[in-house]
């Protein structure tokens, strides 16, 4: 929280120092221009005033000597002061004052330009005289002392908008300055700051490094310790799930066995209970070419008591058949769970193609279309992939809807460093209250009108977390199924004797 406010507060400091700057030096640009304006509006009075008097020079000149070049003089001098005359009015356009004035001086100028060529004009057609005349009078000369008394007040104006300019120029510089060098210093300030919390930072990080360190280590051994004890936990049970498996088989076969002599005596049993109620009724002798494996002829309560004997051994034989399965199952479940991963570069679509020639005939039974898109290729363990891919793909094929052409599709893609594989089908679905049920042992879901345990999904998924992976499914009934396994892309081999 400190640094993120030391650094709000760093960039507004800079934000500021530099608003500042940019107005100031804006400010003190303005104030310079100002100051060359003055000095050149000063210097535009003293060229009209240069230019007046070289006019006046040329006059006096021709008027003595009637010399063409005074004439050329003179004339040169009127062609330089119009626009000198044009140009400082445009200087003093901003300032009321000198507005005012130039209002004043410009008829003067045109009154004192029209006497000169009055008196040239007289002087060239040889009428001296009257051109003398005129320049007795003085006329000319009262009209140049108030052209120059005009001049004079122009440049008082100016030397005071001189001073004034150069004062706001020298204090906007001083303002600049000032703020540069109080920016500075908080700039300073916030850096000295600024490295003490870093380096106050530092400290804390390399000390949270450290205890970091200690835990980790402490972590890595006890999850060392911990998957020890795990990996002995699971291969215990795995060795108590097979010794259970492998002895309840004894006494499952003794069933069998006995079973099957009991369905053997059923005969001999029903056959002399058929002759004692024969001999209680006084009937007729069985027939001569009764043998004794023929059916004993019953009625009454002795033929439901042989009907439910025989449903009682059905059942019991049903049972039996259905317990070897399981116990078939589990240990194939333990054998699985023993045997160690080795991971090999697999091409998946390859290994899918596989499997979906094994299920071709199934698939054409069912009017089923299995499409297989890209996927990627992975490093993995070959037989578990087969194991997860052929079972799903059969669950598919076995879940179909009835009547409904079946598709099934195969896709996946890669992201992060994983292999995402999808196996879509458009079959019955699966309730969602059930989409956990599915995956525990022994335990199914919707109409048990297919053969099963109740153990291949849980298989699968027991597999993809053996392979550092995760699997879901998204479903709804007669909506159909996704299944979807997220697999390492290159799967350690130094995972592989993991269990789980």
């Amino acid at each position: 929280m400190g640094h993120i406010l030391l650094l709000a507060a760093g960039l507004l400091v800079l934000t500021a120092i530099s608003a500042g700057s940019v107005h100031l030096v804006n400010k003190a640009r303005e104030d310079a221009r100002a100051v060359q304006r003055t000095v050149e509006v000063e210097n535009q009075i003293s060229l009209v005033q240069l230019q007046l008097r070289r006019a006046e020079s040329a006059q006096r000149g021709y008027l003595a000597t009637l010399r063409p070049d005074f004439r050329t003089d003179f004339e040169q001098a009127m062609s330089e002061l119009a626009p000198a005359l044009t140009r400082l009015g445009r200087l003093v356009s901003d300032n009321p004052v000198q507005r005012g004035l130039m209002n004043e001086i410009m008829p003067l100028y045109d009154q004192r330009i029209e006497e000169f060529r009055t008196t040239m004009e007289l002087a060239r057609s040889q009428r001296l005289n009257d051109a003398s005349k005129i320049v007795r009078e003085g006329i000319g000369r009262d009209t140049m002392k108030h052209i120059d008394d005009l001049a004079v007040r122009m440049r008082t104006e100016e030397d005071r908008l001189f001073v004034e300019r150069t004062t706001n120029a020298d204090r906007s510089q001083t303002l600049a300055a000032s703020i540069t060098g109080i920016g500075s210093g908080f700039v300073v300030v916030l850096a000295g700051i600024a490295i003490f919390l870093v380096r106050r930072s530092s400290r804390a990080r390399d000390q949270a490094d450290a205890r970091l360190r200690d835990s980790h280590l402490n972590l890595e051994a006890t999850i060392d310790e911990r998957t020890a004890d795990l990996r002995e936990a699971n291969d215990e049970i795995q060795r108590f799930a097979y010794i259970v498996s492998h002895d309840l088989r004894s006494p499952l076969v003794n069933i069998m066995g006995f079973t099957s002599e009991l369905e053997e005596l059923r005969g001999d049993i029903f056959k002399r209970i058929a002759a004692l109620s024969r001999v209680q009724s006084e009937a007729t002798p069985a027939p001569e070419n009764a043998t004794d494996t023929a059916e004993p002829v019953l009625e009454g309560p002795d033929q439901k008591l042989s009907e439910d004997f025989s449903e009682a051994l059905s059942f019991i034989k049903s049972s039996i058949g259905k317990m070897d399965r399981l116990i078939s199952a589990i240990l194939n479940l333990t054998r699985e769970g023993r045997r160690e991963f080795e991971p090999v570069w697999i091409d998946t679509k390859e290994l899918i193609e596989g499997i979906v020639a094994t299920v071709a005939h199934q698939a054409a039974e069912a009017q089923a279309e299995i499409r297989i898109d890209a996927l990627p290729n992975i490093v993995s363990d070959r037989l578990a992939l087969e194991q997860i891919f052929s079972n799903l793909i059969d669950n598919a094929l076995k879940y179909l809807r009835t009547g409904v052409p079946g598709e099934i599709t195969v896709r996946g893609r890669t992201k992060l460093g994983f292999a995402v594989f999808e196996i879509s089908d458009n079959g019955r679905g699966i309730d969602p209250k059930d989409h956990q049920r599915i995956f525990d042992l022994f335990r199914r879901a919707g109409t048990q009108d297919r053969p099963g345990q109740g153990i291949g999904l849980a298989h699968v998924r027991a597999l993809v977390r053996r392979l550092g992976g995760t699997m879901s499914v998204a479903s709804e009934l007669h909506q159909g199924s996704t299944f979807t396994i997220t697999l390492p892309i290159n799967w350690p081999a130094g995972n592989r004797n993991i269990r789980t």
